[in-house]
């Protein structure tokens, strides 16, 4: 049965997309099921995702005995694993991708977090993945470090579709935008068929509330306490803005005229990590036509539940999300420090799962043979 909130969502312009992948939930059948009932109409994954799904189940076991038994190592077998994950996603995606023209029916692989501050390696990553899973629908994620920058531009103009991920602050998606466009720029000068390039700017939200409530609670007083809450709707509302200027003007317009498509904004990290806060709060606050919301399960079921959609709650809010920032540099957070915290924490944790990742494939290996 469709679910009336998530149709509502959808209607609204939003594409809701899982923040989530196993080889157990294609083989069930589960993912094909969420894009009947659930609206849901693409897949993100990251190498948490897939620490979380490697260490749970058997379903991998066949293709690690068999990975074993020709002696593959452990970052080749990962790097198999995964592709095999989001090729299955992306076919059983292909439907709504055809029916969307390619906008969604989406499924994401990131590269290798380790070479988050290596332009080289990302662009010539991002190359080998969009050859490994082959599939139209792909997107490749690249961090938005200073060092992915010119590797988006570079995968862009090559004609890879790209998630951008780990974004934090307005100024770095401003870039993070930039290079994209330059990546058209230099597609179109390469002969690449822009309309087949597909983007999306990963902009984190919860993360951001997290980071700074900390900080608020550290100040103390009535008036810092009172902005708990505020900050990650706030900027994400301010990215908003800045996407619709980055994609008007002269320079959007020549592009598009040749068939390019606009960077959607992402809002990533939607799950709700304080539990004083309703738990479809990322959702229902950052309603906006021409946006894509990726949700953990959990997420998606409580807004399937009892999510709210009043209308556009994004466009026009510039002004007052702009005054929320104001009043937490007034109140001395330093948010300059706060989006470089955030920043360097996010790619370590994909280190970390990494780590745990090969150690994970390591083990399975090691008790196949």
């Amino acid at each position: 049965m469709s679910n009336d909130r998530l149709a509502a969502l959808s209607a609204a312009g939003v594409s809701i997309w899982l923040d989530d992948l196993s080889r157990e939930r294609l083989s069930s059948g589960n993912l094909a099921e969420l894009i009947e009932d659930k609206h849901v109409v693409g897949v993100t994954t990251n190498p948490t995702i897939f620490a979380g799904a490697l260490s749970d189940g058997a379903a991998y076991d066949a293709q690690v005995r068999e990975l074993a038994a020709r002696g593959a190592d452990v970052d080749t077998a990962i790097r198999e694993i995964t592709v095999a994950d989001v090729q299955q996603a992306c076919d059983v995606f292909s439907g709504v991708f055809e029916r969307t023209g390619g906008v969604d029916g989406r499924g994401s692989l990131e590269v290798d977090p380790g070479l988050a501050h290596d332009t080289e390696g990302t662009a010539a990553q991002a190359s080998e993945l969009s050859k490994a899973v082959d599939r139209p629908n792909l997107l490749v994620k690249i961090p938005a470090t200073e060092e992915g920058l010119p590797a988006i531009t570079r995968a862009t103009a090559e004609g890879i579709s790209v998630n951008v991920t780990l974004i934090f602050s307005v100024e770095r998606y401003k870039l993070v935008m930039d290079a994209y466009l330059t990546g058209l720029e230099q597609a179109l000068e390469n002969g690449q068929d822009l309309s087949r390039i597909h983007s999306v700017g990963s902009f984190f939200v919860s993360r951001v509330d997290s980071e700074i409530d900390k900080r608020l609670e550290a100040v103390g007083g009535e008036e810092a306490l009172g902005l708990r809450g505020k900050a990650a709707v706030a900027n994400s509302r301010l990215a908003y803005a800045a996407y619709r200027d980055a994609f008007s003007g002269a320079r959007w317009d020549a592009l598009a005229a040749k068939g390019a498509h606009a960077q959607r904004p992402l809002w990533a990290s939607t799950g709700v990590k304080n539990p004083d806060y309703p738990d479809t709060l990322y959702v229902s606050e950052l309603v906006v036509d021409n946006t894509v919301n990726t949700m953990p399960e959990k997420t998606l079921l409580a807004f399937a539940d009892h999510g709210e959609v009043n209308g556009d709650k994004v466009t026009d809010t510039a002004g007052a999300s702009q005054q929320v920032f104001t009043d937490l540099e007034g109140q001395g957070i330093d948010l300059d420090d706060v989006f470089l915290t955030l920043e360097n924490e996010g790619v370590e944790k994909f280190e970390k799962s990494w780590t745990e990742l090969q150690d994970t494939v390591r083990g399975q290996l090691d008790a196949a043979k």
